[in-house]
């Protein structure tokens, strides 16, 4: 028994822990920043900044030309850059860890209409796919549960925390509603006509969600014997303290949403996805809704779309004087890490890079409602920051030296990143 004991002590030795780095200490000194590119996120850029934070909060930003005492540990950033912690809407991160295991998977719940099912409970802090997004400066994240009609309660994280209620930022922002589609992609495995068809049951569909937000309201307004959860968990929805996030792609659809939704109560919409949002902007902007635009590393979907559609996109939208961020909503969570990338794009497509970086950072916090800490480096905010050696919306320059979170140092070791050292010491001792 005795040798069974050090054989497994000795195993443990030997066998390199896979867990989530320890999350950092709370911030006691003072730290600077001293001659970086500070992209305040708000669309002004310091060509060589100072920025001092203490607390968790940031104390000071301004030149480093200023004749100002430099407080604590003093970081020479001096031809780097430094950003406010980008943000990742509408994402299943740490709800999923292995698509395959379905054990791993709580991103979907059983039924359509749940807006009661709460994602932040199932949120797992060590996850090593929320733990590889802090090397490229995602540091901040929507956590959104998918499926059904109305899928549940999203909730925003940060992503150095022990658990999920450490993690927590905002909770329960907002309820995600899911518009049906007016065409739908036929399955030739089932004996479908190929390419896409009109969907027959959409007029029944947008139907049902009528008829929910209409029981939701009246339930709202009674003093009801039982509890429903489903309808008493939409309250928010129509008193305002709680967003309502509709997915929705085709121009048809996002009129009818928006008109639906306004007119049966619901007080603050966003658009997630909003693919042919560009094909009707004066509407969007008269009924004053925020689009959280599809990723740009993607394919047009239909055939007569131009062929760059997917790329300019965010521009289209900025330049038509919407709100706008990006989102990756339908792509692989582990994709999320190429957030500051579809930003990138976008600026090759035209747009001024300050308000690319708003697009993750400045505009995401005011459509998620957290802009009075997060989305921009301003005096009384949280020290949520990294500094990148380049240009971190290239994927040449992102090479991220230092994350911090409400001012906390934050590792940037990942599993990727073991995986990498052991490799590179293989082949470099050969």
């Amino acid at each position: 028994m005795k040798k069974f004991i050090i054989l497994i002590i000795a195993l443990g030795l030997v066998i390199p822990t896979m867990a989530q780095q320890t999350p950092g200490a709370k911030q006691t000194e003072a730290i600077t920043i001293e001659g970086a590119t500070a992209h305040l996120g708000n669309g002004e850029v310091i060509e060589s900044s100072l920025i001092m934070f203490e607390d968790g909060k940031i104390t000071f930003v301004g030149d480093s030309k200023l004749k100002i005492a430099r407080k604590g540990k003093v970081i020479d950033a001096t031809g780097k850059h430094v950003y406010p912690g980008f943000i990742a809407p509408a994402k299943t991160l740490g709800l999923v860890e292995i698509d395959a295991v379905r054990a791993s998977n709580d991103e979907d719940e059983i039924g359509d209409f749940i807006p009661h099912v709460r994602s932040l409970i199932a949120y797992n802090a060590e996850s090593k796919v929320v733990e590889s997004m802090r090397p490229n400066g995602v540091l901040i994240a929507q956590i959104a549960p998918t499926g059904g009609r109305i899928s549940g309660t999203s909730s925003i994280v940060q992503f150095d925390a022990w658990n999920w209620e450490d993690a927590a930022i905002k909770v329960d922002d907002g309820i995600h509603l899911n518009w049906p589609t007016t065409f739908k992609e036929g399955r030739w495995w089932a004996g479908e006509e190929p390419g896409y068809q009109p969907n027959k049951d959409y007029a029944k569909q947008m139907e049902e969600v009528v008829t929910f937000f209409k029981n939701a309201e009246a339930y709202g307004k009674s003093t009801p014997k039982e509890v429903n959860p489903a309808y008493a968990a939409m309250k928010g929805v129509f008193d305002g303290s709680q967003k309502l996030y509709v997915h929705a792609d085709d121009e048809k659809q996002i009129i009818d949403a928006i008109n639906t939704l306004k007119s049966n109560g619901a007080k603050e919409v966003v658009l997630i996805g909003g693919y042919q949002a560009y094909k009707i902007p004066e509407f969007l902007k008269s009924n004053n809704i925020p689009v959280l635009v599809q990723y740009t590393h993607n394919l047009p979907t239909f055939d007569d779309d131009d062929y760059d559609l997917p790329y300019k996109l965010p521009k289209l939208l900025v330049d038509a004087g919407l709100m706008v961020a990006i989102q990756n909503s339908d792509a692989e969570n582990f994709q999320t890490r190429n957030l500051p990338f579809y930003a990138g794009q976008v600026v090759q497509q035209g747009l001024d890079k300050e308000v690319a970086v708003q697009l993750l950072t400045g505009n995401t916090a005011k459509i998620l409602g957290i802009d009075d800490l997060y989305g921009t480096l301003e005096n009384g905010k949280s020290a949520t920051l990294f500094i990148s050696k380049g240009d971190a919306l290239d994927m040449a320059g992102n090479q991220v030296t230092h994350v911090f979170i409400d001012g906390r140092t934050v590792s940037l070791e990942t599993h990727q990143t073991e995986l990498w050292k052991r490799y590179m010491g293989k082949y470099e001792g050969k």
